[in-house]
């Protein structure tokens, strides 16, 4: 079993960063691929980014691209979500989750989930 727990969620104005968190524990995330997803009110749970357990690949949704990077310290049990020039749009609450695939970017494929953070971004 694997606990993840996310932090760093907030509000921020239109253009500004944040840096999310999740810390893992139960056991070491270095073997799973590490994901971070967001729901926005009324919509689906969406993927944002997503990092193989070795970090040597990473995918990104369209919408964040060149705006968000996922990065993870396996020594440390940790995954961060930096966001920059963030929008409105990106309002929502955002999830940390686990893998056992080599990398993954649909829900279904992840095996653990965090409570996630909420992230709100105004204009």
């Amino acid at each position: 079993q694997v606990q993840l727990v996310e932090s760093g969620g907030g509000l921020v104005q239109a253009g500004g960063s944040l840096r999310l968190s999740c810390a893992a524990s139960g056991r070491t995330i270095s073997s799973y691929c590490m994901g971070w997803f967001r729901q926005a009110p009324g919509k689906e749970r969406e993927f944002v980014a997503a990092m193989s357990w070795s970090a040597g690949t990473s995918y990104y949704a369209d919408a964040v691209k060149g705006r968000f990077t996922i990065s993870r310290d396996n020594a440390k049990n940790m995954v961060y979500l930096q966001m920059n020039s963030l929008k409105p749009e990106d309002t929502a609450v955002y999830y940390c989750a686990a893998s056992g695939e080599l990398v993954a970017t649909r829900t279904v494929y992840y095996d653990y989930w965090g409570q996630g953070t909420q992230v709100t971004v105004s204009s």
